[in-house]
């Protein structure tokens, strides 16, 4: 049988996400979210989430909707503050979410290590800070490091440019982002990808993601994407 990973409809691409899930959402600003599957989400119900993102949304969309709906418990990210993150300061101030904030290069490694097998790395970011407090912390070669831990999902939700039926996938300049750390870090990748194109078609030098790491495709023409 023919491996055909490309889903017809948004409900058939976030079927089976649970409550209480860990969900990656790949995007940095507005490049790269997966706008439509997060609304893909949000429809299909599933809550009491720990979103790992980037930032924590911004505007009435995307990721700021799935906030504004009580359906994040905990959101771990790098800029929970940003323009237009009105849902998130609300709910913070509210004290309704919890926020686990690390260094944009930590959360990436942390997938990194994740998807790589890796048990745990030592850094210098957020040595000597609030963000070190309760962590192991150890000298190397005269400098010291803090311990990190690998951040797995049960689910990430991607965004990319180009898809084949096997799930390999290319991304647009910046849009790649957080993507390709998130497919290897989590149990179930969904991606959002602009163009479906034919098997062969990609360069194979080019294919950034290859479809070991995405397990459902689901097409979004760029005229068509939801706005993030």
């Amino acid at each position: 049988m023919a491996i055909n990973k490309v889903v017809q409809t948004r409900a058939e691409a976030v079927q089976g996400i649970g409550d209480g899930s860990t969900v990656l959402i790949s995007g940095f600003g507005a490049a790269g979210v997966p706008t439509d599957l997060i609304h893909a989400l949000l429809d299909q119900g599933a809550r009491d989430l720990t979103v790992v993102s980037n930032n924590a949304g911004t505007g009435d969309r995307g990721l700021a909707a799935l906030l504004r709906e009580g359906r994040v418990r905990r959101i771990v990210c790098s800029y929970p503050r940003s323009a237009g993150s009105i849902a998130f300061d609300e709910l913070y101030a509210a004290g309704k979410i919890e926020l686990e904030l690390v260094p944009q290069g930590t959360l990436s490694e942390r997938m990194r290590a994740a998807g790589a097998g890796i048990g745990a790395f030592y850094t210098p970011t957020g040595v000597g800070t609030k963000l070190a407090e309760g962590k192991e912390v150890r000298e190397i070669d005269g400098r010291e490091y803090v311990l990190e831990y690998p951040l797995k999902g049960d689910v990430a939700l991607v965004e990319a440019e180009s898809a084949d039926r096997w799930g390999n996938l290319t991304y647009n300049k910046s849009a790649r982002n957080f993507g390709p750390v998130m497919a290897m870090a989590a149990d179930l990748t969904i991606v959002e990808a602009r163009n479906i194109v034919e098997l062969g078609q990609m360069n194979p030098e080019t294919i950034v993601t290859p479809s070991i790491f995405v397990d459902r495709v689901f097409h979004v023409p760029a005229e068509t994407a939801s706005a993030a």
